[in-house]
C-alpha cells in the first residue's frame, strides 16, 4: 500500500470510537507475527461504534485452534469450544474468545450447525452470522471490514439479517428474539424483510430451549424501547408466553381505566425502571384479569381475585421459563399485592414492612406507582396516596422505628436473666412484647407490655 494510503487509512481508524484493551491488542499482535490473520468482530464492535462500553471482546482470526494455543502458547488457553473453532485466553485479568473464521454446516435442530469447516477467508465467517450490526471486523492497521453495510445499519438503527432472513432464523431460531432483545436495548427498528421472517418463522421458538428464552427475554424486557418492541411483536412473544393472548384488546370498562389490559400493562412497564423483577411484576401484575371479568348491571366491569389468581399464572410462567426462586417469590408477592390499599398510617407501613421486608415494599410501592401512571386521571388521588405512603416510609425508617420482631431491644436471652423458665413461656411472652408494634387488633390489656 503507498505512504499515502497508508496515512488515509490511519486517519480514519483514527477517528472510529473503537478502543480495544491493550490485552486484545497484544493478541492480535502475536496471531499477527505468526503468519495469520486477527480481527475484532461482533458485539465489541457494533457496541463501540455506538459509542457504548463493551462488556466483552471476541476475536476471529484465521488460525486453527492448535494454531492458536501454539501461537499463544505463553497464556492459558482453555479449550471451550473446540467443535465450533473457538477457544478462550486469559491474558492479564481478561478473558478473550478467539474463534476460527469458519463456514457453517446445516442446522437440523434449529439451534447449533450439525458441521463446521474452518476457513482462511474472513469474508466467509462474516456471511455466517445473525445481523448486519454483527457482521463487521476490525483490526487496529487495517480499519474496518463492513461486506455487509452493517456501519449504515448502525447509523440509520436499523436491524437487518445478513442474507436471507428465513435462513438466518431456521438456522437458529433464539436469533428471533436476539432481534427483538436488540432492537428494545438499542432502540432500533426491525427492517421489513427482517420483520416479515420474524413473525412467519415465530413457531420456530418452540425448539429453543426455556432457559435461552428467558435469558433473551429477559434483556428484551429491560430495554429502553421494551414497550415498543412488546406491543409491535406481542404474537412473537405469545409463542412462549401465551398467558398475555387473552389481555389484548380485553376492554375494562372502568372509568378509572382509558387502556385495554394489555395496553394499560404496557404503559405501566414505560413507567417503571427497567428492574427485572419490577419489569416482570408489572407485565403480568394483570395477568390473570381475563378470567375475572365480569360487568354489573351499570356496565361497569369489575375483575374480583385478579390478584390472587394472577400471582398463581405469574408463578406458573416464570417457573416455566427457568427463573430464579427468588425472583419467582418476589414477583410473586408483588402481583399479589400490586392492588393494596396501603395508606399512610404508620401502623399499616409497619406491618407492610413486618410481611414483606423493606426491599419488597419498595417494589410494591414502585410497582403500584406504575399501574397508577397507567390508569386514567380518575386514579390521581391514589397516586397522592402512593407518594405519602413513600415518604411515611422514609419517615419510619429514617426513625429506626421497630417493624420485625429482630428490631426489638429486648431478646429472649434478656426473658431469661430475669428468671422467667425456658420453654413456651419465653415466646408467648416475646410475642406478646412484639405483636402490638404491627397489630391494630390486640386487646389494650397488652399494649402494657411496652415500654
Amino acid at each position: 500500500m503507498p505512504s499515502s494510503r497508508r496515512r488515509a487509512s490511519r486517519k480514519r481508524n483514527s477517528i472510529l470510537p473503537i478502543h480495544p484493551p491493550k490485552q486484545v491488542l497484544r493478541l492480535i499482535d502475536r496471531l499477527q507475527k505468526h503468519g495469520f490473520e486477527a480481527y475484532a468482530v461482533g458485539g465489541c464492535i457494533r457496541d463501540s461504534l455506538l459509542g457504548l462500553s463493551p462488556n466483552d471482546w471476541d476475536l476471529t482470526c484465521s488460525a486453527h485452534p492448535e494454531e492458536v494455543a501454539q501461537a499463544l502458547s505463553d497464556y492459558p488457553v482453555l479449550p471451550t469450544g473446540l467443535q465450533h473453532g473457538t477457544v478462550t485466553v486469559f491474558i492479564d485479568g481478561l478473558s478473550v474468545e478467539i474463534t476460527t473464521y469458519r463456514v457453517d454446516g446445516a442446522y437440523s435442530d434449529g439451534r447449533h450447525p450439525d458441521s463446521v469447516s474452518f476457513s482462511r477467508n474472513l469474508l466467509d465467517d462474516l456471511a455466517r452470522r445473525d445481523f448486519t450490526v454483527n457482521a463487521i471486523a476490525y483490526h487496529p492497521n487495517r480499519g474496518l471490514v463492513d461486506p455487509y453495510n452493517g456501519l449504515h445499519d448502525l447509523h440509520s438503527r436499523t436491524l437487518r439479517c445478513v442474507g436471507m432472513p428465513e435462513q438466518r432464523f431456521q438456522e437458529d431460531a433464539l436469533r428471533i428474539l436476539r432481534g427483538l432483545r436488540f432492537a428494545s436495548t438499542l432502540g432500533f427498528t426491525i427492517e421489513k424483510k427482517t420483520a416479515y421472517a420474524i413473525f412467519q418463522q415465530r413457531d420456530l421458538l418452540n425448539r429453543i430451549a426455556e432457559e435461552r428464552i428467558q435469558v433473551e427475554f429477559s434483556k428484551l424486557l429491560c430495554g429502553r424501547d421494551a414497550e415498543r418492541i412488546l406491543r409491535k411483536y406481542q404474537r412473537v412473544i405469545s409463542v412462549f408466553l401465551p398467558e398475555i393472548t387473552p389481555m389484548v384488546g380485553l376492554e375494562q370498562h372502568s372509568p378509572y381505566h382509558i387502556y385495554d389490559v394489555w395496553e394499560h400493562t404496557l404503559h405501566a412497564i414505560s413507567a417503571i425502571e427497567p428492574k427485572l423483577e419490577l419489569r416482570l411484576a408489572v407485565l403480568l401484575h394483570d395477568i390473570g384479569k381475563p378470567q375475572c371479568f365480569s360487568m354489573d348491571a351499570k356496565g361497569v366491569g369489575h375483575f374480583y381475585g385478579h390478584q390472587n389468581l394472577g400471582a398463581d399464572i405469574a408463578k406458573t410462567i416464570l417457573t416455566r421459563l427457568r427463573f430464579s426462586n427468588e425472583i419467582v417469590r418476589t414477583v410473586y408477592t408483588l402481583v399479589k399485592y400490586h392492588d393494596v390499599s396501603i395508606t399512610d398510617e404508620d401502623v399499616r407501613i409497619k406491618r407492610w414492612l413486618n410481611r414483606l421486608g423493606e426491599p419488597v415494599f419498595r417494589m410494591l410501592l414502585a410497582v403500584n406507582q406504575a399501574d397508577t401512571a397507567a390508569h386514567s386521571p380518575a386514579a390521581a388521588l391514589r397516586m397522592e396516596m402512593i407518594e405519602r405512603e413513600a415518604v411515611a416510609l422514609n419517615r419510619i425508617l429514617a426513625e429506626q422505628a421497630c417493624f420485625q420482631r429482630k428490631d426489638l431491644a429486648i431478646k429472649g436471652q434478656d426473658l431469661l436473666q430475669l428468671g422467667i423458665p425456658e420453654g413456651p413461656e419465653v415466646g408467648r411472652i416475646y410475642r406478646n412484647f412484639w405483636m402490638p408494634y404491627w397489630r391494630t387488633d390486640v386487646p389494650t390489656s397488652m399494649k402494657t407490655f411496652l415500654p
